[in-house]
């Protein structure tokens, strides 16, 4: 692999920071600061980690890298829960966003893994 732009898994993790992006919008102004701001943060941190381990010397490292992004990930999972349960968004959009995440979620665990396997 050439470059990390190639790898599904951050191609897919960059569609879910711009859907979260899209549905953060709708959230109320005053959560700018707190929820927004928090949600936003983590699926930054999901293909921005997939990016920066990539350019790392070792499987180490990028394992390292990679198991940054999955906790970030998690975390988002958990905000998306506490999202839906003060109702900033719909159940559909909510499932929307939770299937993509665990979508990015399983690609993240078998790449994981396959790494994992080359050392």
């Amino acid at each position: 692999m050439s470059h990390f732009k190639n790898l599904l898994i951050w191609q897919k993790s960059m569609t879910l920071v711009t859907s979260i992006y899209q549905i953060t919008r709708t959230f109320p102004k005053d959560e700018s600061l707190g929820l927004t701001s928090q949600i936003r943060k983590c699926a930054i941190s999901i293909p921005s980690n997939i990016a920066e381990g990539f350019g790392r010397d070792s499987n180490k490292d990028y394992l390292r890298f990679l198991n940054i992004s999955i906790s970030s990930l998690f975390e988002l999972q958990t905000q998306l829960e506490i999202a839906k349960n003060i109702s900033y968004f719909t159940t559909e959009q909510f499932n929307k966003q939770y299937e993509d995440s665990r979508e990015v979620e399983r690609m993240l665990i078998a790449f994981i893994n396959k790494i994992k396997e080359r050392q």
